[in-house]
């Protein structure tokens, strides 16, 4: 997302575009009803009660429960899996300015020119077969590193095996999970957040650097997975967010 006032962000997301203006506890979308409803309300998630999910939180962890009051409206997306594949390929070693920058730059490279609703130029994420016929080392001039290769070699092989995306989307978590850890890239980080932020497994619990500290400082003997089981990524979410606002 990216702020174009003080209360209303940009979003692109494939080949969509859309503003949110927030005021007070109503949100207002760019988009028409039936957009709203066959793309962005799926997108966001907002069917799910997450209410129900911060019930569920065991009142005496109060690190959690400030967790979640802090975090309270975070919701997981449901992104594009091929988006979120490349995105998080991208991220590895990366900072989230860098990140946004990389991905601007292939969209604005190798991504259709479109026009938003108020005439204005942006550019839909690229396809697949946008990016599997560029040399391995292309996409360093988009900024991406070493991180070219992982991207141009996915890029090719979802060109070389048509509806392998749309197959994975239907796999369960731990066969999901390892079909995505056999792409050029992709380790057991990645390929937890892709399961929870593309494939809304949300038993997927993603243990970066933040995570990490959070659970060595406050969960010495494990984080009760079991009390949480089948929306441990949720709970995550909350940690993460609260690791990042503390």
């Amino acid at each position: 997302m990216r702020a174009i006032g003080e209360h209303t962000y940009s979003l692109i997301a494939g080949s969509r575009y859309l503003e949110i203006t927030q005021t007070d506890e109503s949100c207002s979308f760019s988009c028409d009803e039936s957009e709203f409803e066959e793309f962005w309300k799926r997108y966001f998630d907002l069917d799910t009660d997450y209410a129900a999910y911060i019930s569920r939180i065991n009142p005496n962890d109060s690190y959690l429960v400030q967790a979640s009051e802090a975090g309270y409206g975070v919701r997981i997306l449901r992104q594009d899996l091929w988006e979120t594949i490349v995105s998080f390929l991208i991220s590895q070693q990366n900072n989230i300015v860098r990140i946004r920058k990389c991905i601007q730059n292939i969209c604005e490279k190798y991504g259709e020119e479109k026009k938003n609703f108020k005439g204005e130029t942006y550019y839909a994420f690229p396809t697949p077969q946008s990016l599997a016929n560029q040399d391995e080392d292309a996409l360093k001039e988009c900024n991406l590193g070493y991180r070219s290769k992982y991207v141009v070699r996915t890029a090719r092989y979802f060109t070389d095996n048509p509806g392998k995306l749309e197959e994975i989307t239907k796999l369960s978590y731990l066969k999901a999970k390892e079909e995505l850890l056999t792409l050029f890239g992709v380790g057991i980080k990645v390929a937890e957040c892709i399961c929870l932020f593309s494939l809304h497994h949300l038993q997927a619990f993603p243990i970066d650097t933040h995570i990490k500290q959070a659970l060595d400082q406050h969960y010495k003997r494990g984080f009760p997975k079991r009390r949480y089981k089948g929306f441990e990524g949720v709970i995550q979410q909350y940690i993460f967010y609260y690791e990042l606002i503390s």
